[in-house]
This record gives structure tokens, sequence and C-alpha cells, in this order.
């Protein structure tokens, strides 16, 4: 109950529509605001008049009498509005203003009516106008302002502009409904003011305004509405609001001065009217502000009432047309001199090509199919002699409204495409109007299940469409053209005409800038794909080639002559330009989707296989060199083998191929050698791994840091080796490493241990090895230059430290003993042993005995010494390699050089221990035993060194013999 209750204080239009915060324009009493109907969306004026808008004017009328009469004269007001609105409801006229909702009342005791969507009132278009030259004088920019969205969620700005075309289109339009208030309804409007006139959506103007219409006088016409009392209307009430009442500035004088009520008297306003569109300021030249006395003086003398004489009383110069032809017969005293509303539209000044254009529009339903064809055939010469807001607001409504002839579809797609690229705002009336009525036309049955009949009257249409497709992608934005325009060109890519699929498919590189990618690689690619792959028309399969090229990247150029426009010769000179903001297909689409498509091609027509050779330059820009290699290079083999093709063609295919391949052999040739750097500095790293490892980290002298301990200065210390000797038993090679800067030569790696069986006779550590030992291997390197040296003992030997041997003699490979196949072995007489006499190696390893023997217990030295150089040899007391005295009897060759060191062979391995006293277990003497030798022989020793001088004594430094 309360809910019925609450919907009885509500009305039906505040309910059902969606009214804009704020009022777009003013007109009179009403207030104008944007509206759209909930239910279906549709767009509406509301106009809506508040009560309150009286009550401020009678505010200083404090007497009970008065304020009864005030609001007896209010009352009086609000019938008469009411009647504004009842009379839009019985009268339905192009220029007559529509009523889609009537008048209501609503709480405040106002008023509300819903009626066509208008942009403005005349009234407020011209104080616009007079704003504008304000600023920037007579002709100014265009007027534009902004206004509220009737949902409340934006704002929009509107344009609005006066120019000569409107002007006469909008005069014909009133002049037309004038003709039908006063010949077909029989009313007379009463009050004919700027206020009374609206400009819709369409730019058309229509009369509203009707509140003192009435029948004229002496009417034979029946009509409910109720004649015009002129004895009311023409006193000026002060209580009231000037826009409630009679406009006095456009009031004719049958009413001011005759009373009388004629349909000329709408005339003479229409005159008034007129001159206030051409005048500036844009008002009557009649401004008596309500007063009758003064509107009186005006028409008393000819000079102050508008004639022609004194140009109309207006400030600005008229038109000629206006001013000659058209003013005198309507601005005039006599209304018998007046031009009827239909002798109005004949005027001299609505003689001109535009305006019988627009009139043409305005009565097209009515003409035959024949006369529309002709008019839309030329239509398209003069589109560019209308003002934008005409073709925006009136031409292009008009055309699209046609769009339901299919017979004239494709010559009305033609002009309309043409207005959308006159106009500079073509984006917005576009979206507005034209995608939706695209839709319509061309999709409106692709959701039935059944086949659709082939219809070559739409087809003509969507032709025109897709050869358009560049001015339908500028003036739509990504969303609009996926949503709307795509699925138009899908239908047209199933179409059985061969020529719609190839403009479709031709269309393809307007298309890609306007799409994302997701939309190009998963909704546009495969339908291209299945096109290319069913057809059976060669144009079709070029076009579909044409269409991968420019999905891959390329750009296909038609308009360069190439023979036959389809060898691609041309872009071998000079690359073609490319687009940079399209979306264009990802590497894998291109070698997994792509090229499979061109690999399936069955003809060898010529035509065919050099569109496809564009395909493939753009594939060999994107795919992997491996691929071309293995999918790409072969196909084109086959394809430039095809039996078709002419030399110049074949040559073609052939640079692509030389070019792919010389790639492939680039990047494989960079890979390779970055591959074998790589192997370079790991092999590096490596080797010098395992010369750490086999010199220094096996001979028992690296250091905790890595560093190699230096053997020279360890051994001339007499500081025993850090490593454990049991390593240097293992390890052949460790009494053999040189100072820091020698670097040793390969060895065998299986080191021999020194023989248990003892000999009866002493022998040196480098003594021949017994008989049963293997066959020492043979040195490669003793065949080098200077292999073979003679060695000259020094004749300042005993001028050297004494020599000690080192424990580490013990462990020393056996095949180091080779070097020397006889040492020398003198016989010493104090130390109860035997000595045999050395032998040389010679340079190919075969051992040479020298026939000459050393007597040791001979080589004494001066009675001054008192130790056995040769006994106790030191490492500083050898000669160096090089150094040689030719006086020596006999010679010691050297061990072979080796190719990293002068001094690069070990000794040999020491002898099997003898029981001889005073001697270690290697036969060498050591420190300790050489303190405990008796005097004599010390003695004995000397002795042998004295007769050992004057022999050959250049020995090589000891470290070279370790």
């Amino acid at each position: 109950m309360f809910s019925s209750a609450l919907k009885s204080f509500s009305s039906n239009i505040s309910s059902n529509y969606t009214l804009s915060p704020q009022p777009i324009s003013t007109s009179g009493p009403w207030k104008i605001h944007d509206a759209k109907k909930k239910s279906t969306g549709k767009a509406a004026s509301v106009f809506i008049f508040e009560k309150k808008s009286l009550e401020s004017q009678g505010g200083s009328l404090g007497s009970r009498a008065n304020a009864a009469s005030l609001k007896k004269v209010q009352e009086e007001v609000i019938e008469r509005l009411k009647k504004e609105a009842s009379s839009l409801a019985r009268l339905r006229h192009p220029s007559i203003l529509e009523l889609v909702e009537p008048v209501e009342e609503t709480r405040n005791g106002g008023l509300m009516f819903a009626t066509e969507p208008v942009t403005a009132a005349l009234a407020g278009l011209l104080q616009e106008k007079d704003d504008q030259e304000k600023g920037s004088g007579v002709g100014g920019r265009t007027s534009r302002y902004v206004i509220e969205e009737s949902d409340g969620k934006g704002r929009r700005r509107r344009e609005i502009e006066i120019d000569e075309l409107e002007i006469q289109k909008g005069l014909l339009q009133i002049g037309k409904g004038l003709e039908f208030l006063h010949e077909s309804a029989g009313l007379v409007h009463g009050n004919l003011t700027p206020d009374a006139i609206f400009i819709n959506a369409k730019s058309d103007w229509k009369i509203s305004g009707l509140g003192f219409s009435g029948p004229p006088d002496n009417s034979t016409t029946a009509t409910s509405v109720a004649p015009i009392s002129l004895s009311e209307v023409l006193n000026y009430d002060p209580r009231l609001p000037r826009f409630v009442q009679l406009d006095l500035d456009y009031a004719s004088p049958d009413f001011v001065l005759d009373t009388n009520v004629t349909s000329a008297a709408d005339m003479f306003s229409l005159g008034l009217l007129i001159i206030a569109l051409y005048n500036s300021p844009h008002r009557s030249p009649l401004e008596v502000n309500g007063s009758l006395s003064a509107y009186k003086r005006k028409f008393s003398s000819s000079s102050s009432a508008p004639t022609q004489t004194n140009n109309f009383l207006s400030s600005q110069a008229l038109p000629r047309d206006v001013a000659s032809g058209l003013l005198p017969r309507l601005v005039t005293r006599r209304p018998a001199q007046r031009l009827s509303a239909r002798e109005f539209q004949q005027a001299q000044y609505f003689d001109n090509i535009l305006v019988s254009t627009i009139r043409f529009l305005d009565s097209l339903p009515a003409k035959t199919p024949n006369e529309k064809s002709q008019f839309m055939r030329g239509l398209p010469r003069i589109l560019n002699q209308f003002p934008k807001s005409v073709l925006e607001k009136k031409v292009l409504p008009a055309l699209l409204e046609e769009t339901k002839d299919r017979e004239l579809l494709s010559l009305v797609l033609q002009n309309v495409f043409k207005i959308i690229a006159t106009l500079p705002s073509g984006k917005r009336p576009f979206t507005e109007k034209v995608i939706p009525r695209l839709r319509e036309v061309f999709l409106s049955n692709s959701n039935k299940g059944a086949a659709l009949e082939r219809d070559s009257l739409k087809e003509a249409g969507l032709m025109v469409l897709l050869e358009n497709m560049q001015t339908v992608a500028e003036n739509s934005s990504g969303k609009e053209f996926k949503d709307d325009i795509l699925p138009i060109i899908h239908h047209a890519l199933d179409s059985p005409t061969h020529s719609l699929v190839d403009t479709s498919l031709k269309s393809l590189p307007v298309i890609l800038p306007v799409l994302d990618f997701s939309t190009v690689k998963n909704e546009l690619f495969p339908v291209i794909a299945t096109v290319f792959s069913k057809t059976s028309s060669m144009v079709t399969k070029i076009c579909g080639l044409e269409a991968l090229q420019t999905l891959c990247g390329g750009s296909p150029d038609r308009n360069t002559p190439q023979g036959d426009g389809l060898d691609g010769m041309g872009s071998l000179e000079s690359s073609k330009p490319k687009h940079t903001n399209i979306s264009i297909l990802d590497k894998y689409t291109v070698q997994e989707k792509v090229v499979p498509l061109l690999k399936a091609i069955k003809t060898k027509e010529p035509a065919v296989m050099m569109a496809a050779l564009e395909v493939f330059k753009e594939v060999g820009k994107i795919a992997d060199s491996d691929f071309l290699a293995m999918d790409v290079l072969p196909i084109l083999w086959q394809f430039s083998l095809g039996p078709l093709l002419d030399l110049q063609k074949f040559q073609a295919f052939m640079t692509l191929i030389k070019s792919l391949s010389s790639r492939i052999e680039q990047e494989q040739t960079r890979k390779l050698q970055e591959l074998s750097s790589s192997n370079t500095a790991a092999a590096a790293r490596s080797n010098d791994f395992m010369t750490s490892a086999a010199i220094g980290g096996t001979n028992g002298t690296e250091t905790a840091n890595g560093e190699e301990a230096d053997f020279e200065t360890l051994v001339r210390s007499g500081q025993p080796l850090s490593s454990p000797s049991a390593n240097i038993v293992n390890d052949p090679w460790a009494a053999a490493t040189a100072s820091s800067s020698t670097t040793l030569p390969s060895r065998p790696s299986n080191p021999r241990t020194r023989s248990q069986n003892a000999s009866p006779a002493p022998a040196f550590s480098w003594s021949t090895p017994p008989p049963s030992s293997p066959a020492p291997r043979s040195n490669p390197l003793a065949t080098r230059p200077n292999a073979s040296r003679t060695i000259t003992p020094d004749n300042t030997l005993s001028a050297f430290a004494p020599l000690t041997p080192s424990t580490t003699t013990t462990g020393m490979n056996a095949t180091s003993a080779s070097s020397y196949s006889q040492p020398l072995q003198p016989s010493r007489p104090g130390m109860g042993m035997s000595m045999s006499s050395m032998s040389v190696l010679s340079p190919t390893n075969n051992t040479q005995n020298q026939s000459s023997s050393f007597n040791w217990s001979a080589a004494v030295a001066p009675a001054s010494s008192t130790s056995n150089v040769w006994a106790q040899p030191s490492m500083s007391s050898l000669q160096s390699q090089n150094h040689t005295q030719t006086s020596s009897p006999f010679a010691i060759a050297p061990p072979p050089k080796v190719p990293y060191s002068n001094y690069g062979i070990a000794p040999p391995p020491s002898a099997p221990a003898s029981g001889r006293p005073g001697m270690g277990m290697s036969g060498v003497l050591t420190g300790g035993e050489r303190s405990n030798l008796s005097t004599g022989q010390m003695q004995g020793q000397a002795q042998g060194q004295a007769q050992a001088q004057g022999q050959k004594q250049g020995l090589d430094k000891y470290e070279s013999l370790l």
C-alpha cells in the first residue's frame, strides 16, 4: 500500500528516464535536460518547468488582493504551458517538435514532458553566437560548449554552427511547419520567436512554443483549440517573468495595432526572426522591452519602422537575396502583401543546389527508385560544398536511413564513406551512427544456422565497405574494429564470390595496424590460412600469398611495375618499407604454420612461385638458421627448378638461396668458432693442471701454496727434502727437479727401484746397470744437435765446495742410468774398492766403452787439500754444458738435451750397496761417513786428485745430473 502511494507521487518520466544532472539549454520557462529511456536506452529531451520561477517575481506585492490576483495569473500561465505540451501531442509533422511523453505535474506543482532529442533552442544558439563574436569578432570560431551526459557518467563537447546553409535549411523547415499549421491544422502560432524554435540532433529546425496558438479570425476549420484573447496577452504584467508572456519584439502589428489574428501575423514574425539571424547582436530590430506604447511609436513613422530603406534596422549588411527578395514580402505593414508559408518556400532565396539537395533528402522516401538512384550517383560531386555540420547532422543520417533499400546499398555506402572521410571529427559519427547500421545490414542474419543465400546486392555493398577499409580503420578504435568490423571481414572471406575474398585479403595491410597480436594470430590468421589452402582460384592464391607476406612483416608493392607484377624482382634491389606498428606473426607460427602452407603448394605457375618467393624472403628474416637449412632451402630448390620459370625468375630464387646459405654459413661458422675457443680454453686449463700435477704434485717438493721449492737452494743449503722418503723412492724424477726455470721432459710412468742384490764392488749411482736389467729405452732426444759433448776436468776443481751426495738418489729410475753405459768407476785404494773405467754414451744411445781406464788411486789432490774432490763432489764444481777443453785426452758424453731444459736428465739409479767400510748403502759418501774417513784414506784421495790434473773436467752442473 505504501509503495503504491509512493508511486503516485513520482512521475512516469522520472521513473522511466535517466536525466542529466544539469540542463543543456533553456527556452523561455523551460529547462531542457538530456535523457535516456531506461528500458531501451533511446535518447530523449525532457522539458521541466518549476513553479517557483513564477513566485520569485511577485515577492514584492504584499497585499492579500494582489497575492490572490497573482496566484490566478500564475495558474493561467501554468494552463497555457500545459496547452503548449498538449498541442505538440495533437500535431504530428516533421517540422513540429515531436512529443514522446505527455505533460505531467511534478510534486512541487511544476510541469514535465519529454520530446525527441534536441540540441539547443535557437535563442540559446544565438546567445552563444553573441558571446563568441564579442570575443573574436563576427564570423569567429565555431560555438562549442561542454554538457553533461544524461547518465551522469561523463561530459561531452557539443558543436553548434550557424552558417548560410544552416539558416537557409532551417528557415525552409520553419516555412514547412508554418504551412502545416496554417493550412492543415488551421492554427496561428501567435508567438514565433527564437525561444519557440528548437534544433534537434539531426540539425533540423522544429517549431514549438504553441502556448499562444489559436485559430485565426473567421476560421471555418474545426478545432478544439480556444482562440487567442489578444486583450489578455497583449497587456504586459510586471508580476510575471517576461518569458511567460507574449514577446512584443517579434509580434506582428496585426496583433498590436489592428487586434487581428491572421496567419499573415506569423509571416511578419518570421521576417523579424530572419533579421535577427543576420543582425549583430542577434536580436529583433524591434526592442521595446514589452511596452505597447514603445511598439506603437516604432510604427508611427516609416523611418523608425523596419523597411528596406533603412536595411530593416539591421546593424549588419543583409544578403542581397534576403534584403531585396525576401524581407520586403514579409516585413511589411499590410498583411495582404506578405508571402504565405507555401510561397515563402518557393522564394529565390532558397534556389541553390545545396538547399535543393536538402529538400530532396527530406522528401527522399517519396521518390521513385530511379530518382533515388540518380540522386545517389550525383551526390558525391557536391558533398564537399556542404558545411561539415550539415553533412554530419543532416545528410549522413538521411543516407543511413536508406541503407534499408538493398538496391541502393552500394551507392549509399559510397556517399557515407565520402562524408566520413571529409569530416574533421569523423570518428564520433562513424562510431555512433555508421557502425551500428553496418552490423545491422551485414550481420543481421549471420547467426542463423542455415546457410545464407547469396545476395548480390549485399555483396556489392560489402565490396564498397572493403574498398574503404582505410577510412574504417582510421575512424574506429581497436576494440570497435575487433568487435564490429572484423566479423564483417570474416563474412567476406567466407563468401563464395572470389572478388570479395580477394579484396578482403588485399585489405590486410590496413587491418593489421588496428588489431592486436593475439587477435591476428588466433582469429585472423586461421581464416586466411583456410582460404589459402582451399581456394582453387589462382588470383585468390596469389592474394593469399601476399597476405601471408604481410603477416610475416612484409609489404607487398603492387604499384611498382615488375613484369607481371608478381615476380618480386623489385625487392632484390631495394628493401620495401616495413610497417613498424603492425602486429605480425611470431617465429613459432611462421615456422610451424606458414612454411607448411607454402610447402603444400601444388601449382607451378610462375606468378604463384614468385609470390611464394616474397613470402620466403620474410621467413628468412624470422626463422632460425637450422630451420632454414633443413626445411626452407629444400623447398626453395624445389620451387626454383619449376619447369615454367624463366631465367630471370630462376635467378631470383638463386639470389635468395645464396643469401640464406650465406647467412647459415656465417652463423654456423660463428658457433663453431665460439665452441673451438671454449674448448681451447678448457684444454689449456686441463694442460696446466696436468703439468702441475706431473711436476709439482708428484715430486714431493710442492709447497702449500702451489709454488715449487727451489731445489738448487735446497741442495746448496744441505737441508733434507721436506717430502717423505717413500715418495722419493716412488718418484724417479724427484731428485731430478731443476731450478724454477727448468722444465723436465716426460718420463716413463713406472719407476724402477734399485736392485736389492749387493754388488761385490762399489759403484757410483750412475754406474752401468747390471746385465739382468731391461734394455734402456732409446731416447729420441739424443739425436738433437750438440747432444754429445766432451767434458774436461777443471784444473781448479779443488776450489769447488765439497760435493755431498744426496739420499734422494736411492730411488732413481733405472732408465736414467742408460744415459751412461759405462760411468767412471775409479779404483780407490784407500777405500778398498775398484771401479771400472768410464764409458761415454754416444748420441745414438749406443753404449761405447772407453779404451782408457782412470786410475782413481793416483788422482790425489795436492798436499794442501784435505778432502777428496771426487769423493765429495759439489754442485758448483761442475762446468756448464757448453764448456769444453780440447786438450783433454778423453771425453765423457753428457746426457742428451731435452726441449724444456738444458739439464733435463736425472742421475741413474744408485748401484747396489757395497759392504765397504765408510760408505752408505748407496755407495756414495754421506756427510757423516766423510767425517769418519781415516787420514790415510784422505791422503790417498788427494794423491788421486793430483794425478787427475790435466784431464778433461768440463762436467755440467750437478743439478743437471740430478
